[in-house]
């Protein structure tokens, strides 16, 4: 069971850290945090332009890195599981260039699940040698870029 630090209500580095307080979810937190990232990329993110839509996920993977580093350095635990800004940009990154639409958010979140718990060489290697903010962040950016190879050849398919 995850138990989330009372912080995570009361320090906007850690809410954010945590995926707005997903991340706090009693079991699964990794499962909740990218759920709650599809709730974002079905508002507003699927419409973005391709340019607009790399910005943001440069935007968020560095500042994702600062979170995630700071959170953890607070905390005292290397990437504590309630830390799902990670799961956000790896959800995200997976659904660039994908269609629109609730189904294939869904497809996007079943293959980034799959590829961030399988965490096929080199994720698990990234997991566990890079250290700090950019390691909690890297690894699900490379489950990301697994999933949206996965999504871009579904897509053909389709």
């Amino acid at each position: 069971m995850n138990r989330a630090p009372s912080s995570v209500w009361r320090n906007p580095v850690h809410f954010l850290a945590f995926g707005l307080g997903s991340g706090a979810a009693p079991w699964a937190p990794g499962t909740a945090g990218t759920a709650a990232a599809v709730i974002p990329y079905l508002l507003w993110i699927q419409f973005l332009s391709p340019l607009w839509f790399i910005a943001l996920l440069g935007l968020t993977f560095v500042v994702g890195v600062w979170l995630c580093e700071r959170t953890s350095e607070d905390l005292g635990v290397h990437d504590h599981s309630g830390i799902v800004w990670d799961e956000f940009v790896g959800y995200w990154l997976t659904m660039f260039l994908a269609p629109q639409g609730w189904e294939w958010a869904l497809v996007g979140f079943v293959l980034f699940r799959f590829f961030d718990v399988l965490k096929p060489w080199p994720v698990k290697w990234a997991d566990r040698r890079v250290a700090g903010g950019f390691g909690i962040m890297v690894d699900d950016v490379l489950a990301g870029i697994y999933a949206w190879l996965g999504m871009q050849i579904l897509m053909r398919l389709w």
